[in-house]
């Protein structure tokens, strides 16, 4: 099969594109611009393109018939590539519904991690754990690792580890051979119009896996209750030695599945996680006194901040909120979340995929039922916030730069070259 990726240079289908080329298939595609994943991939023997006109996709067609044009949700209707794959008669398939090809294919068992929050760092620590035990291993993750590609596909593997996300529906494309659920709130309104859509979602996802993992907070209203759902209490946290009541209980769910499906005792998986190293942009560490998170949900922003106080009693938050349309649906739950910032610089939203319709949501507006709002300075992206994260840092307060949108980019740059 001879694969086309469009957006090659993503976290989305970048490693998608690693596991197809690992895994055999004839794989070129095409980004915008240069990443770090499309050098990546250019490296090891994929053909990458910048022209995204169509020219390309036509060039390749070609030159050897093209299969699958894969793409995202992101692409637009009208996408040139995405036009000229349908005149050229070249099923065009999103991400997840060709990963699905290729488990059938290559007789995987999936092992998904899916949940509102927490999906990345959890994968990344089942990952770890199999790495450790020097399994095979094949997986897929959103997020660039320090301690393989983001994606990757081993012959020898029996399982496939993978970072199931429910935006777009995506989830259900897949009959999981074991779930970890790490949370279930409310998210993704521009997906899911109402809570009980969201839910339900979920539900149907439980439904189609041979066995869900997750806590009875999140099951127990859903009224799953059958043998093949574990309900787990949260007295049953096991004692890892990691910061953060949430990365404990993730890596619990870890500890949980490992032991189900005969990889380590949950002993052995306590002390391998103990060395996980994290995952990009999930509290990750840039410099001293200098944190990078990809969270923007006030669950997330809670649950980080309490991780942050167990390393810190003075944090310094910068917030930046991600989508208008999805601050509508979350402002009314800005109160108690970032009660443990002893600071907080609020930015602008990130806009991205926005209804037209919305409103733009100020700062002002978001911070208005914030508890601790007196502690809040309203910012922007530039020269006089960065020297305000430099003093904090300077006087020992731990900076948390927190968000999905530019921030940790800008972040990043400013450390490369400071001004």
């Amino acid at each position: 099969m001879r694969i086309y990726f469009s957006g090659l240079g993503g976290v989305g289908i970048g490693p998608l594109a690693e596991i197809a080329h690992d895994a055999g298939y004839d794989t070129c595609g095409s980004d915008r611009e240069q990443s770090l994943m499309s050098q990546q991939l250019a490296a090891r023997g994929v053909t990458v393109s910048y022209d995204q006109t169509g020219a390309n996709l036509r060039a390749e067609h070609t030159r050897a018939p093209i299969d699958r044009f894969v793409y995202t949700a992101a692409l637009p209707a009208d996408h040139p590539e995405l036009q000229a794959a349908a005149e050229l008669g070249i099923i065009a398939v999103k991400r997840d519904v060709l990963l699905g090809e290729i488990l059938r294919e290559k007789h995987l068992k999936l092992i998904a991690i899916a949940g509102t929050h927490g999906k990345t760092t959890t994968t990344g620590m089942m990952i770890w754990v199999m790495k450790q035990l020097n399994l095979p291993i094949s997986y897929c993750v959103g997020t660039t690792l320090s301690f393989g590609p983001s994606g990757a596909y081993d012959p020898a593997s029996e399982y496939f580890v993978y970072e199931c996300d429910e935006f777009d529906r995506n989830f259900l494309n897949f009959s999981p051979y074991v779930s970890l659920l790490t949370s279930i709130d409310y998210d993704h309104p521009d997906t899911y119009p109402t809570r009980d859509e969201y839910l339900a979602a979920f539900r149907q996802f439980i439904e189609q896996s041979a066995l869900a993992i997750g806590w009875a907070r999140d099951l127990d209203p859903m009224g799953l209750m059958q043998e093949t759902v574990w309900h787990l209490q949260s007295d049953e946290v096991m004692k890892f030695p990691l910061a953060g009541i949430h990365m404990r209980q993730n890596a619990t769910l870890v500890a949980k599945a490992a032991e189900y499906l005969s990889l380590c005792s949950n002993t052995r998986s306590i002390e391998l996680l103990a060395t996980f190293p994290g995952t990009s942009r999930r509290f990750e560490r840039l410099a001293d006194n200098l944190y990078s998170d990809y969270g923007h949900h006030p669950v997330e922003i809670a649950a980080t901040l309490q991780m942050a106080r167990e390393i810190s009693s003075d944090i310094t938050l910068v917030y930046q909120p991600h989508q208008n349309v999805r601050q509508h649906e979350v402002r009314d739950q800005y109160t108690d979340c970032m009660q443990a910032a002893s600071t907080i610089y609020w930015l602008p939203t990130y806009l991205s995929r926005e209804h037209a319709d919305l409103p733009i949501l100020t700062p002002q507006q978001l911070i208005a039922n914030l508890a601790n709002r007196d502690h809040v300075h309203i910012a922007d992206l530039n020269d006089e916030l960065w020297q305000a994260i430099q003093t904090a840092r300077a006087n020992g307060s731990l900076v948390l730069c927190m968000g999905a949108g530019n921030i940790d980019a800008w972040l990043r740059d400013r450390l490369i070259t400071p001004s």
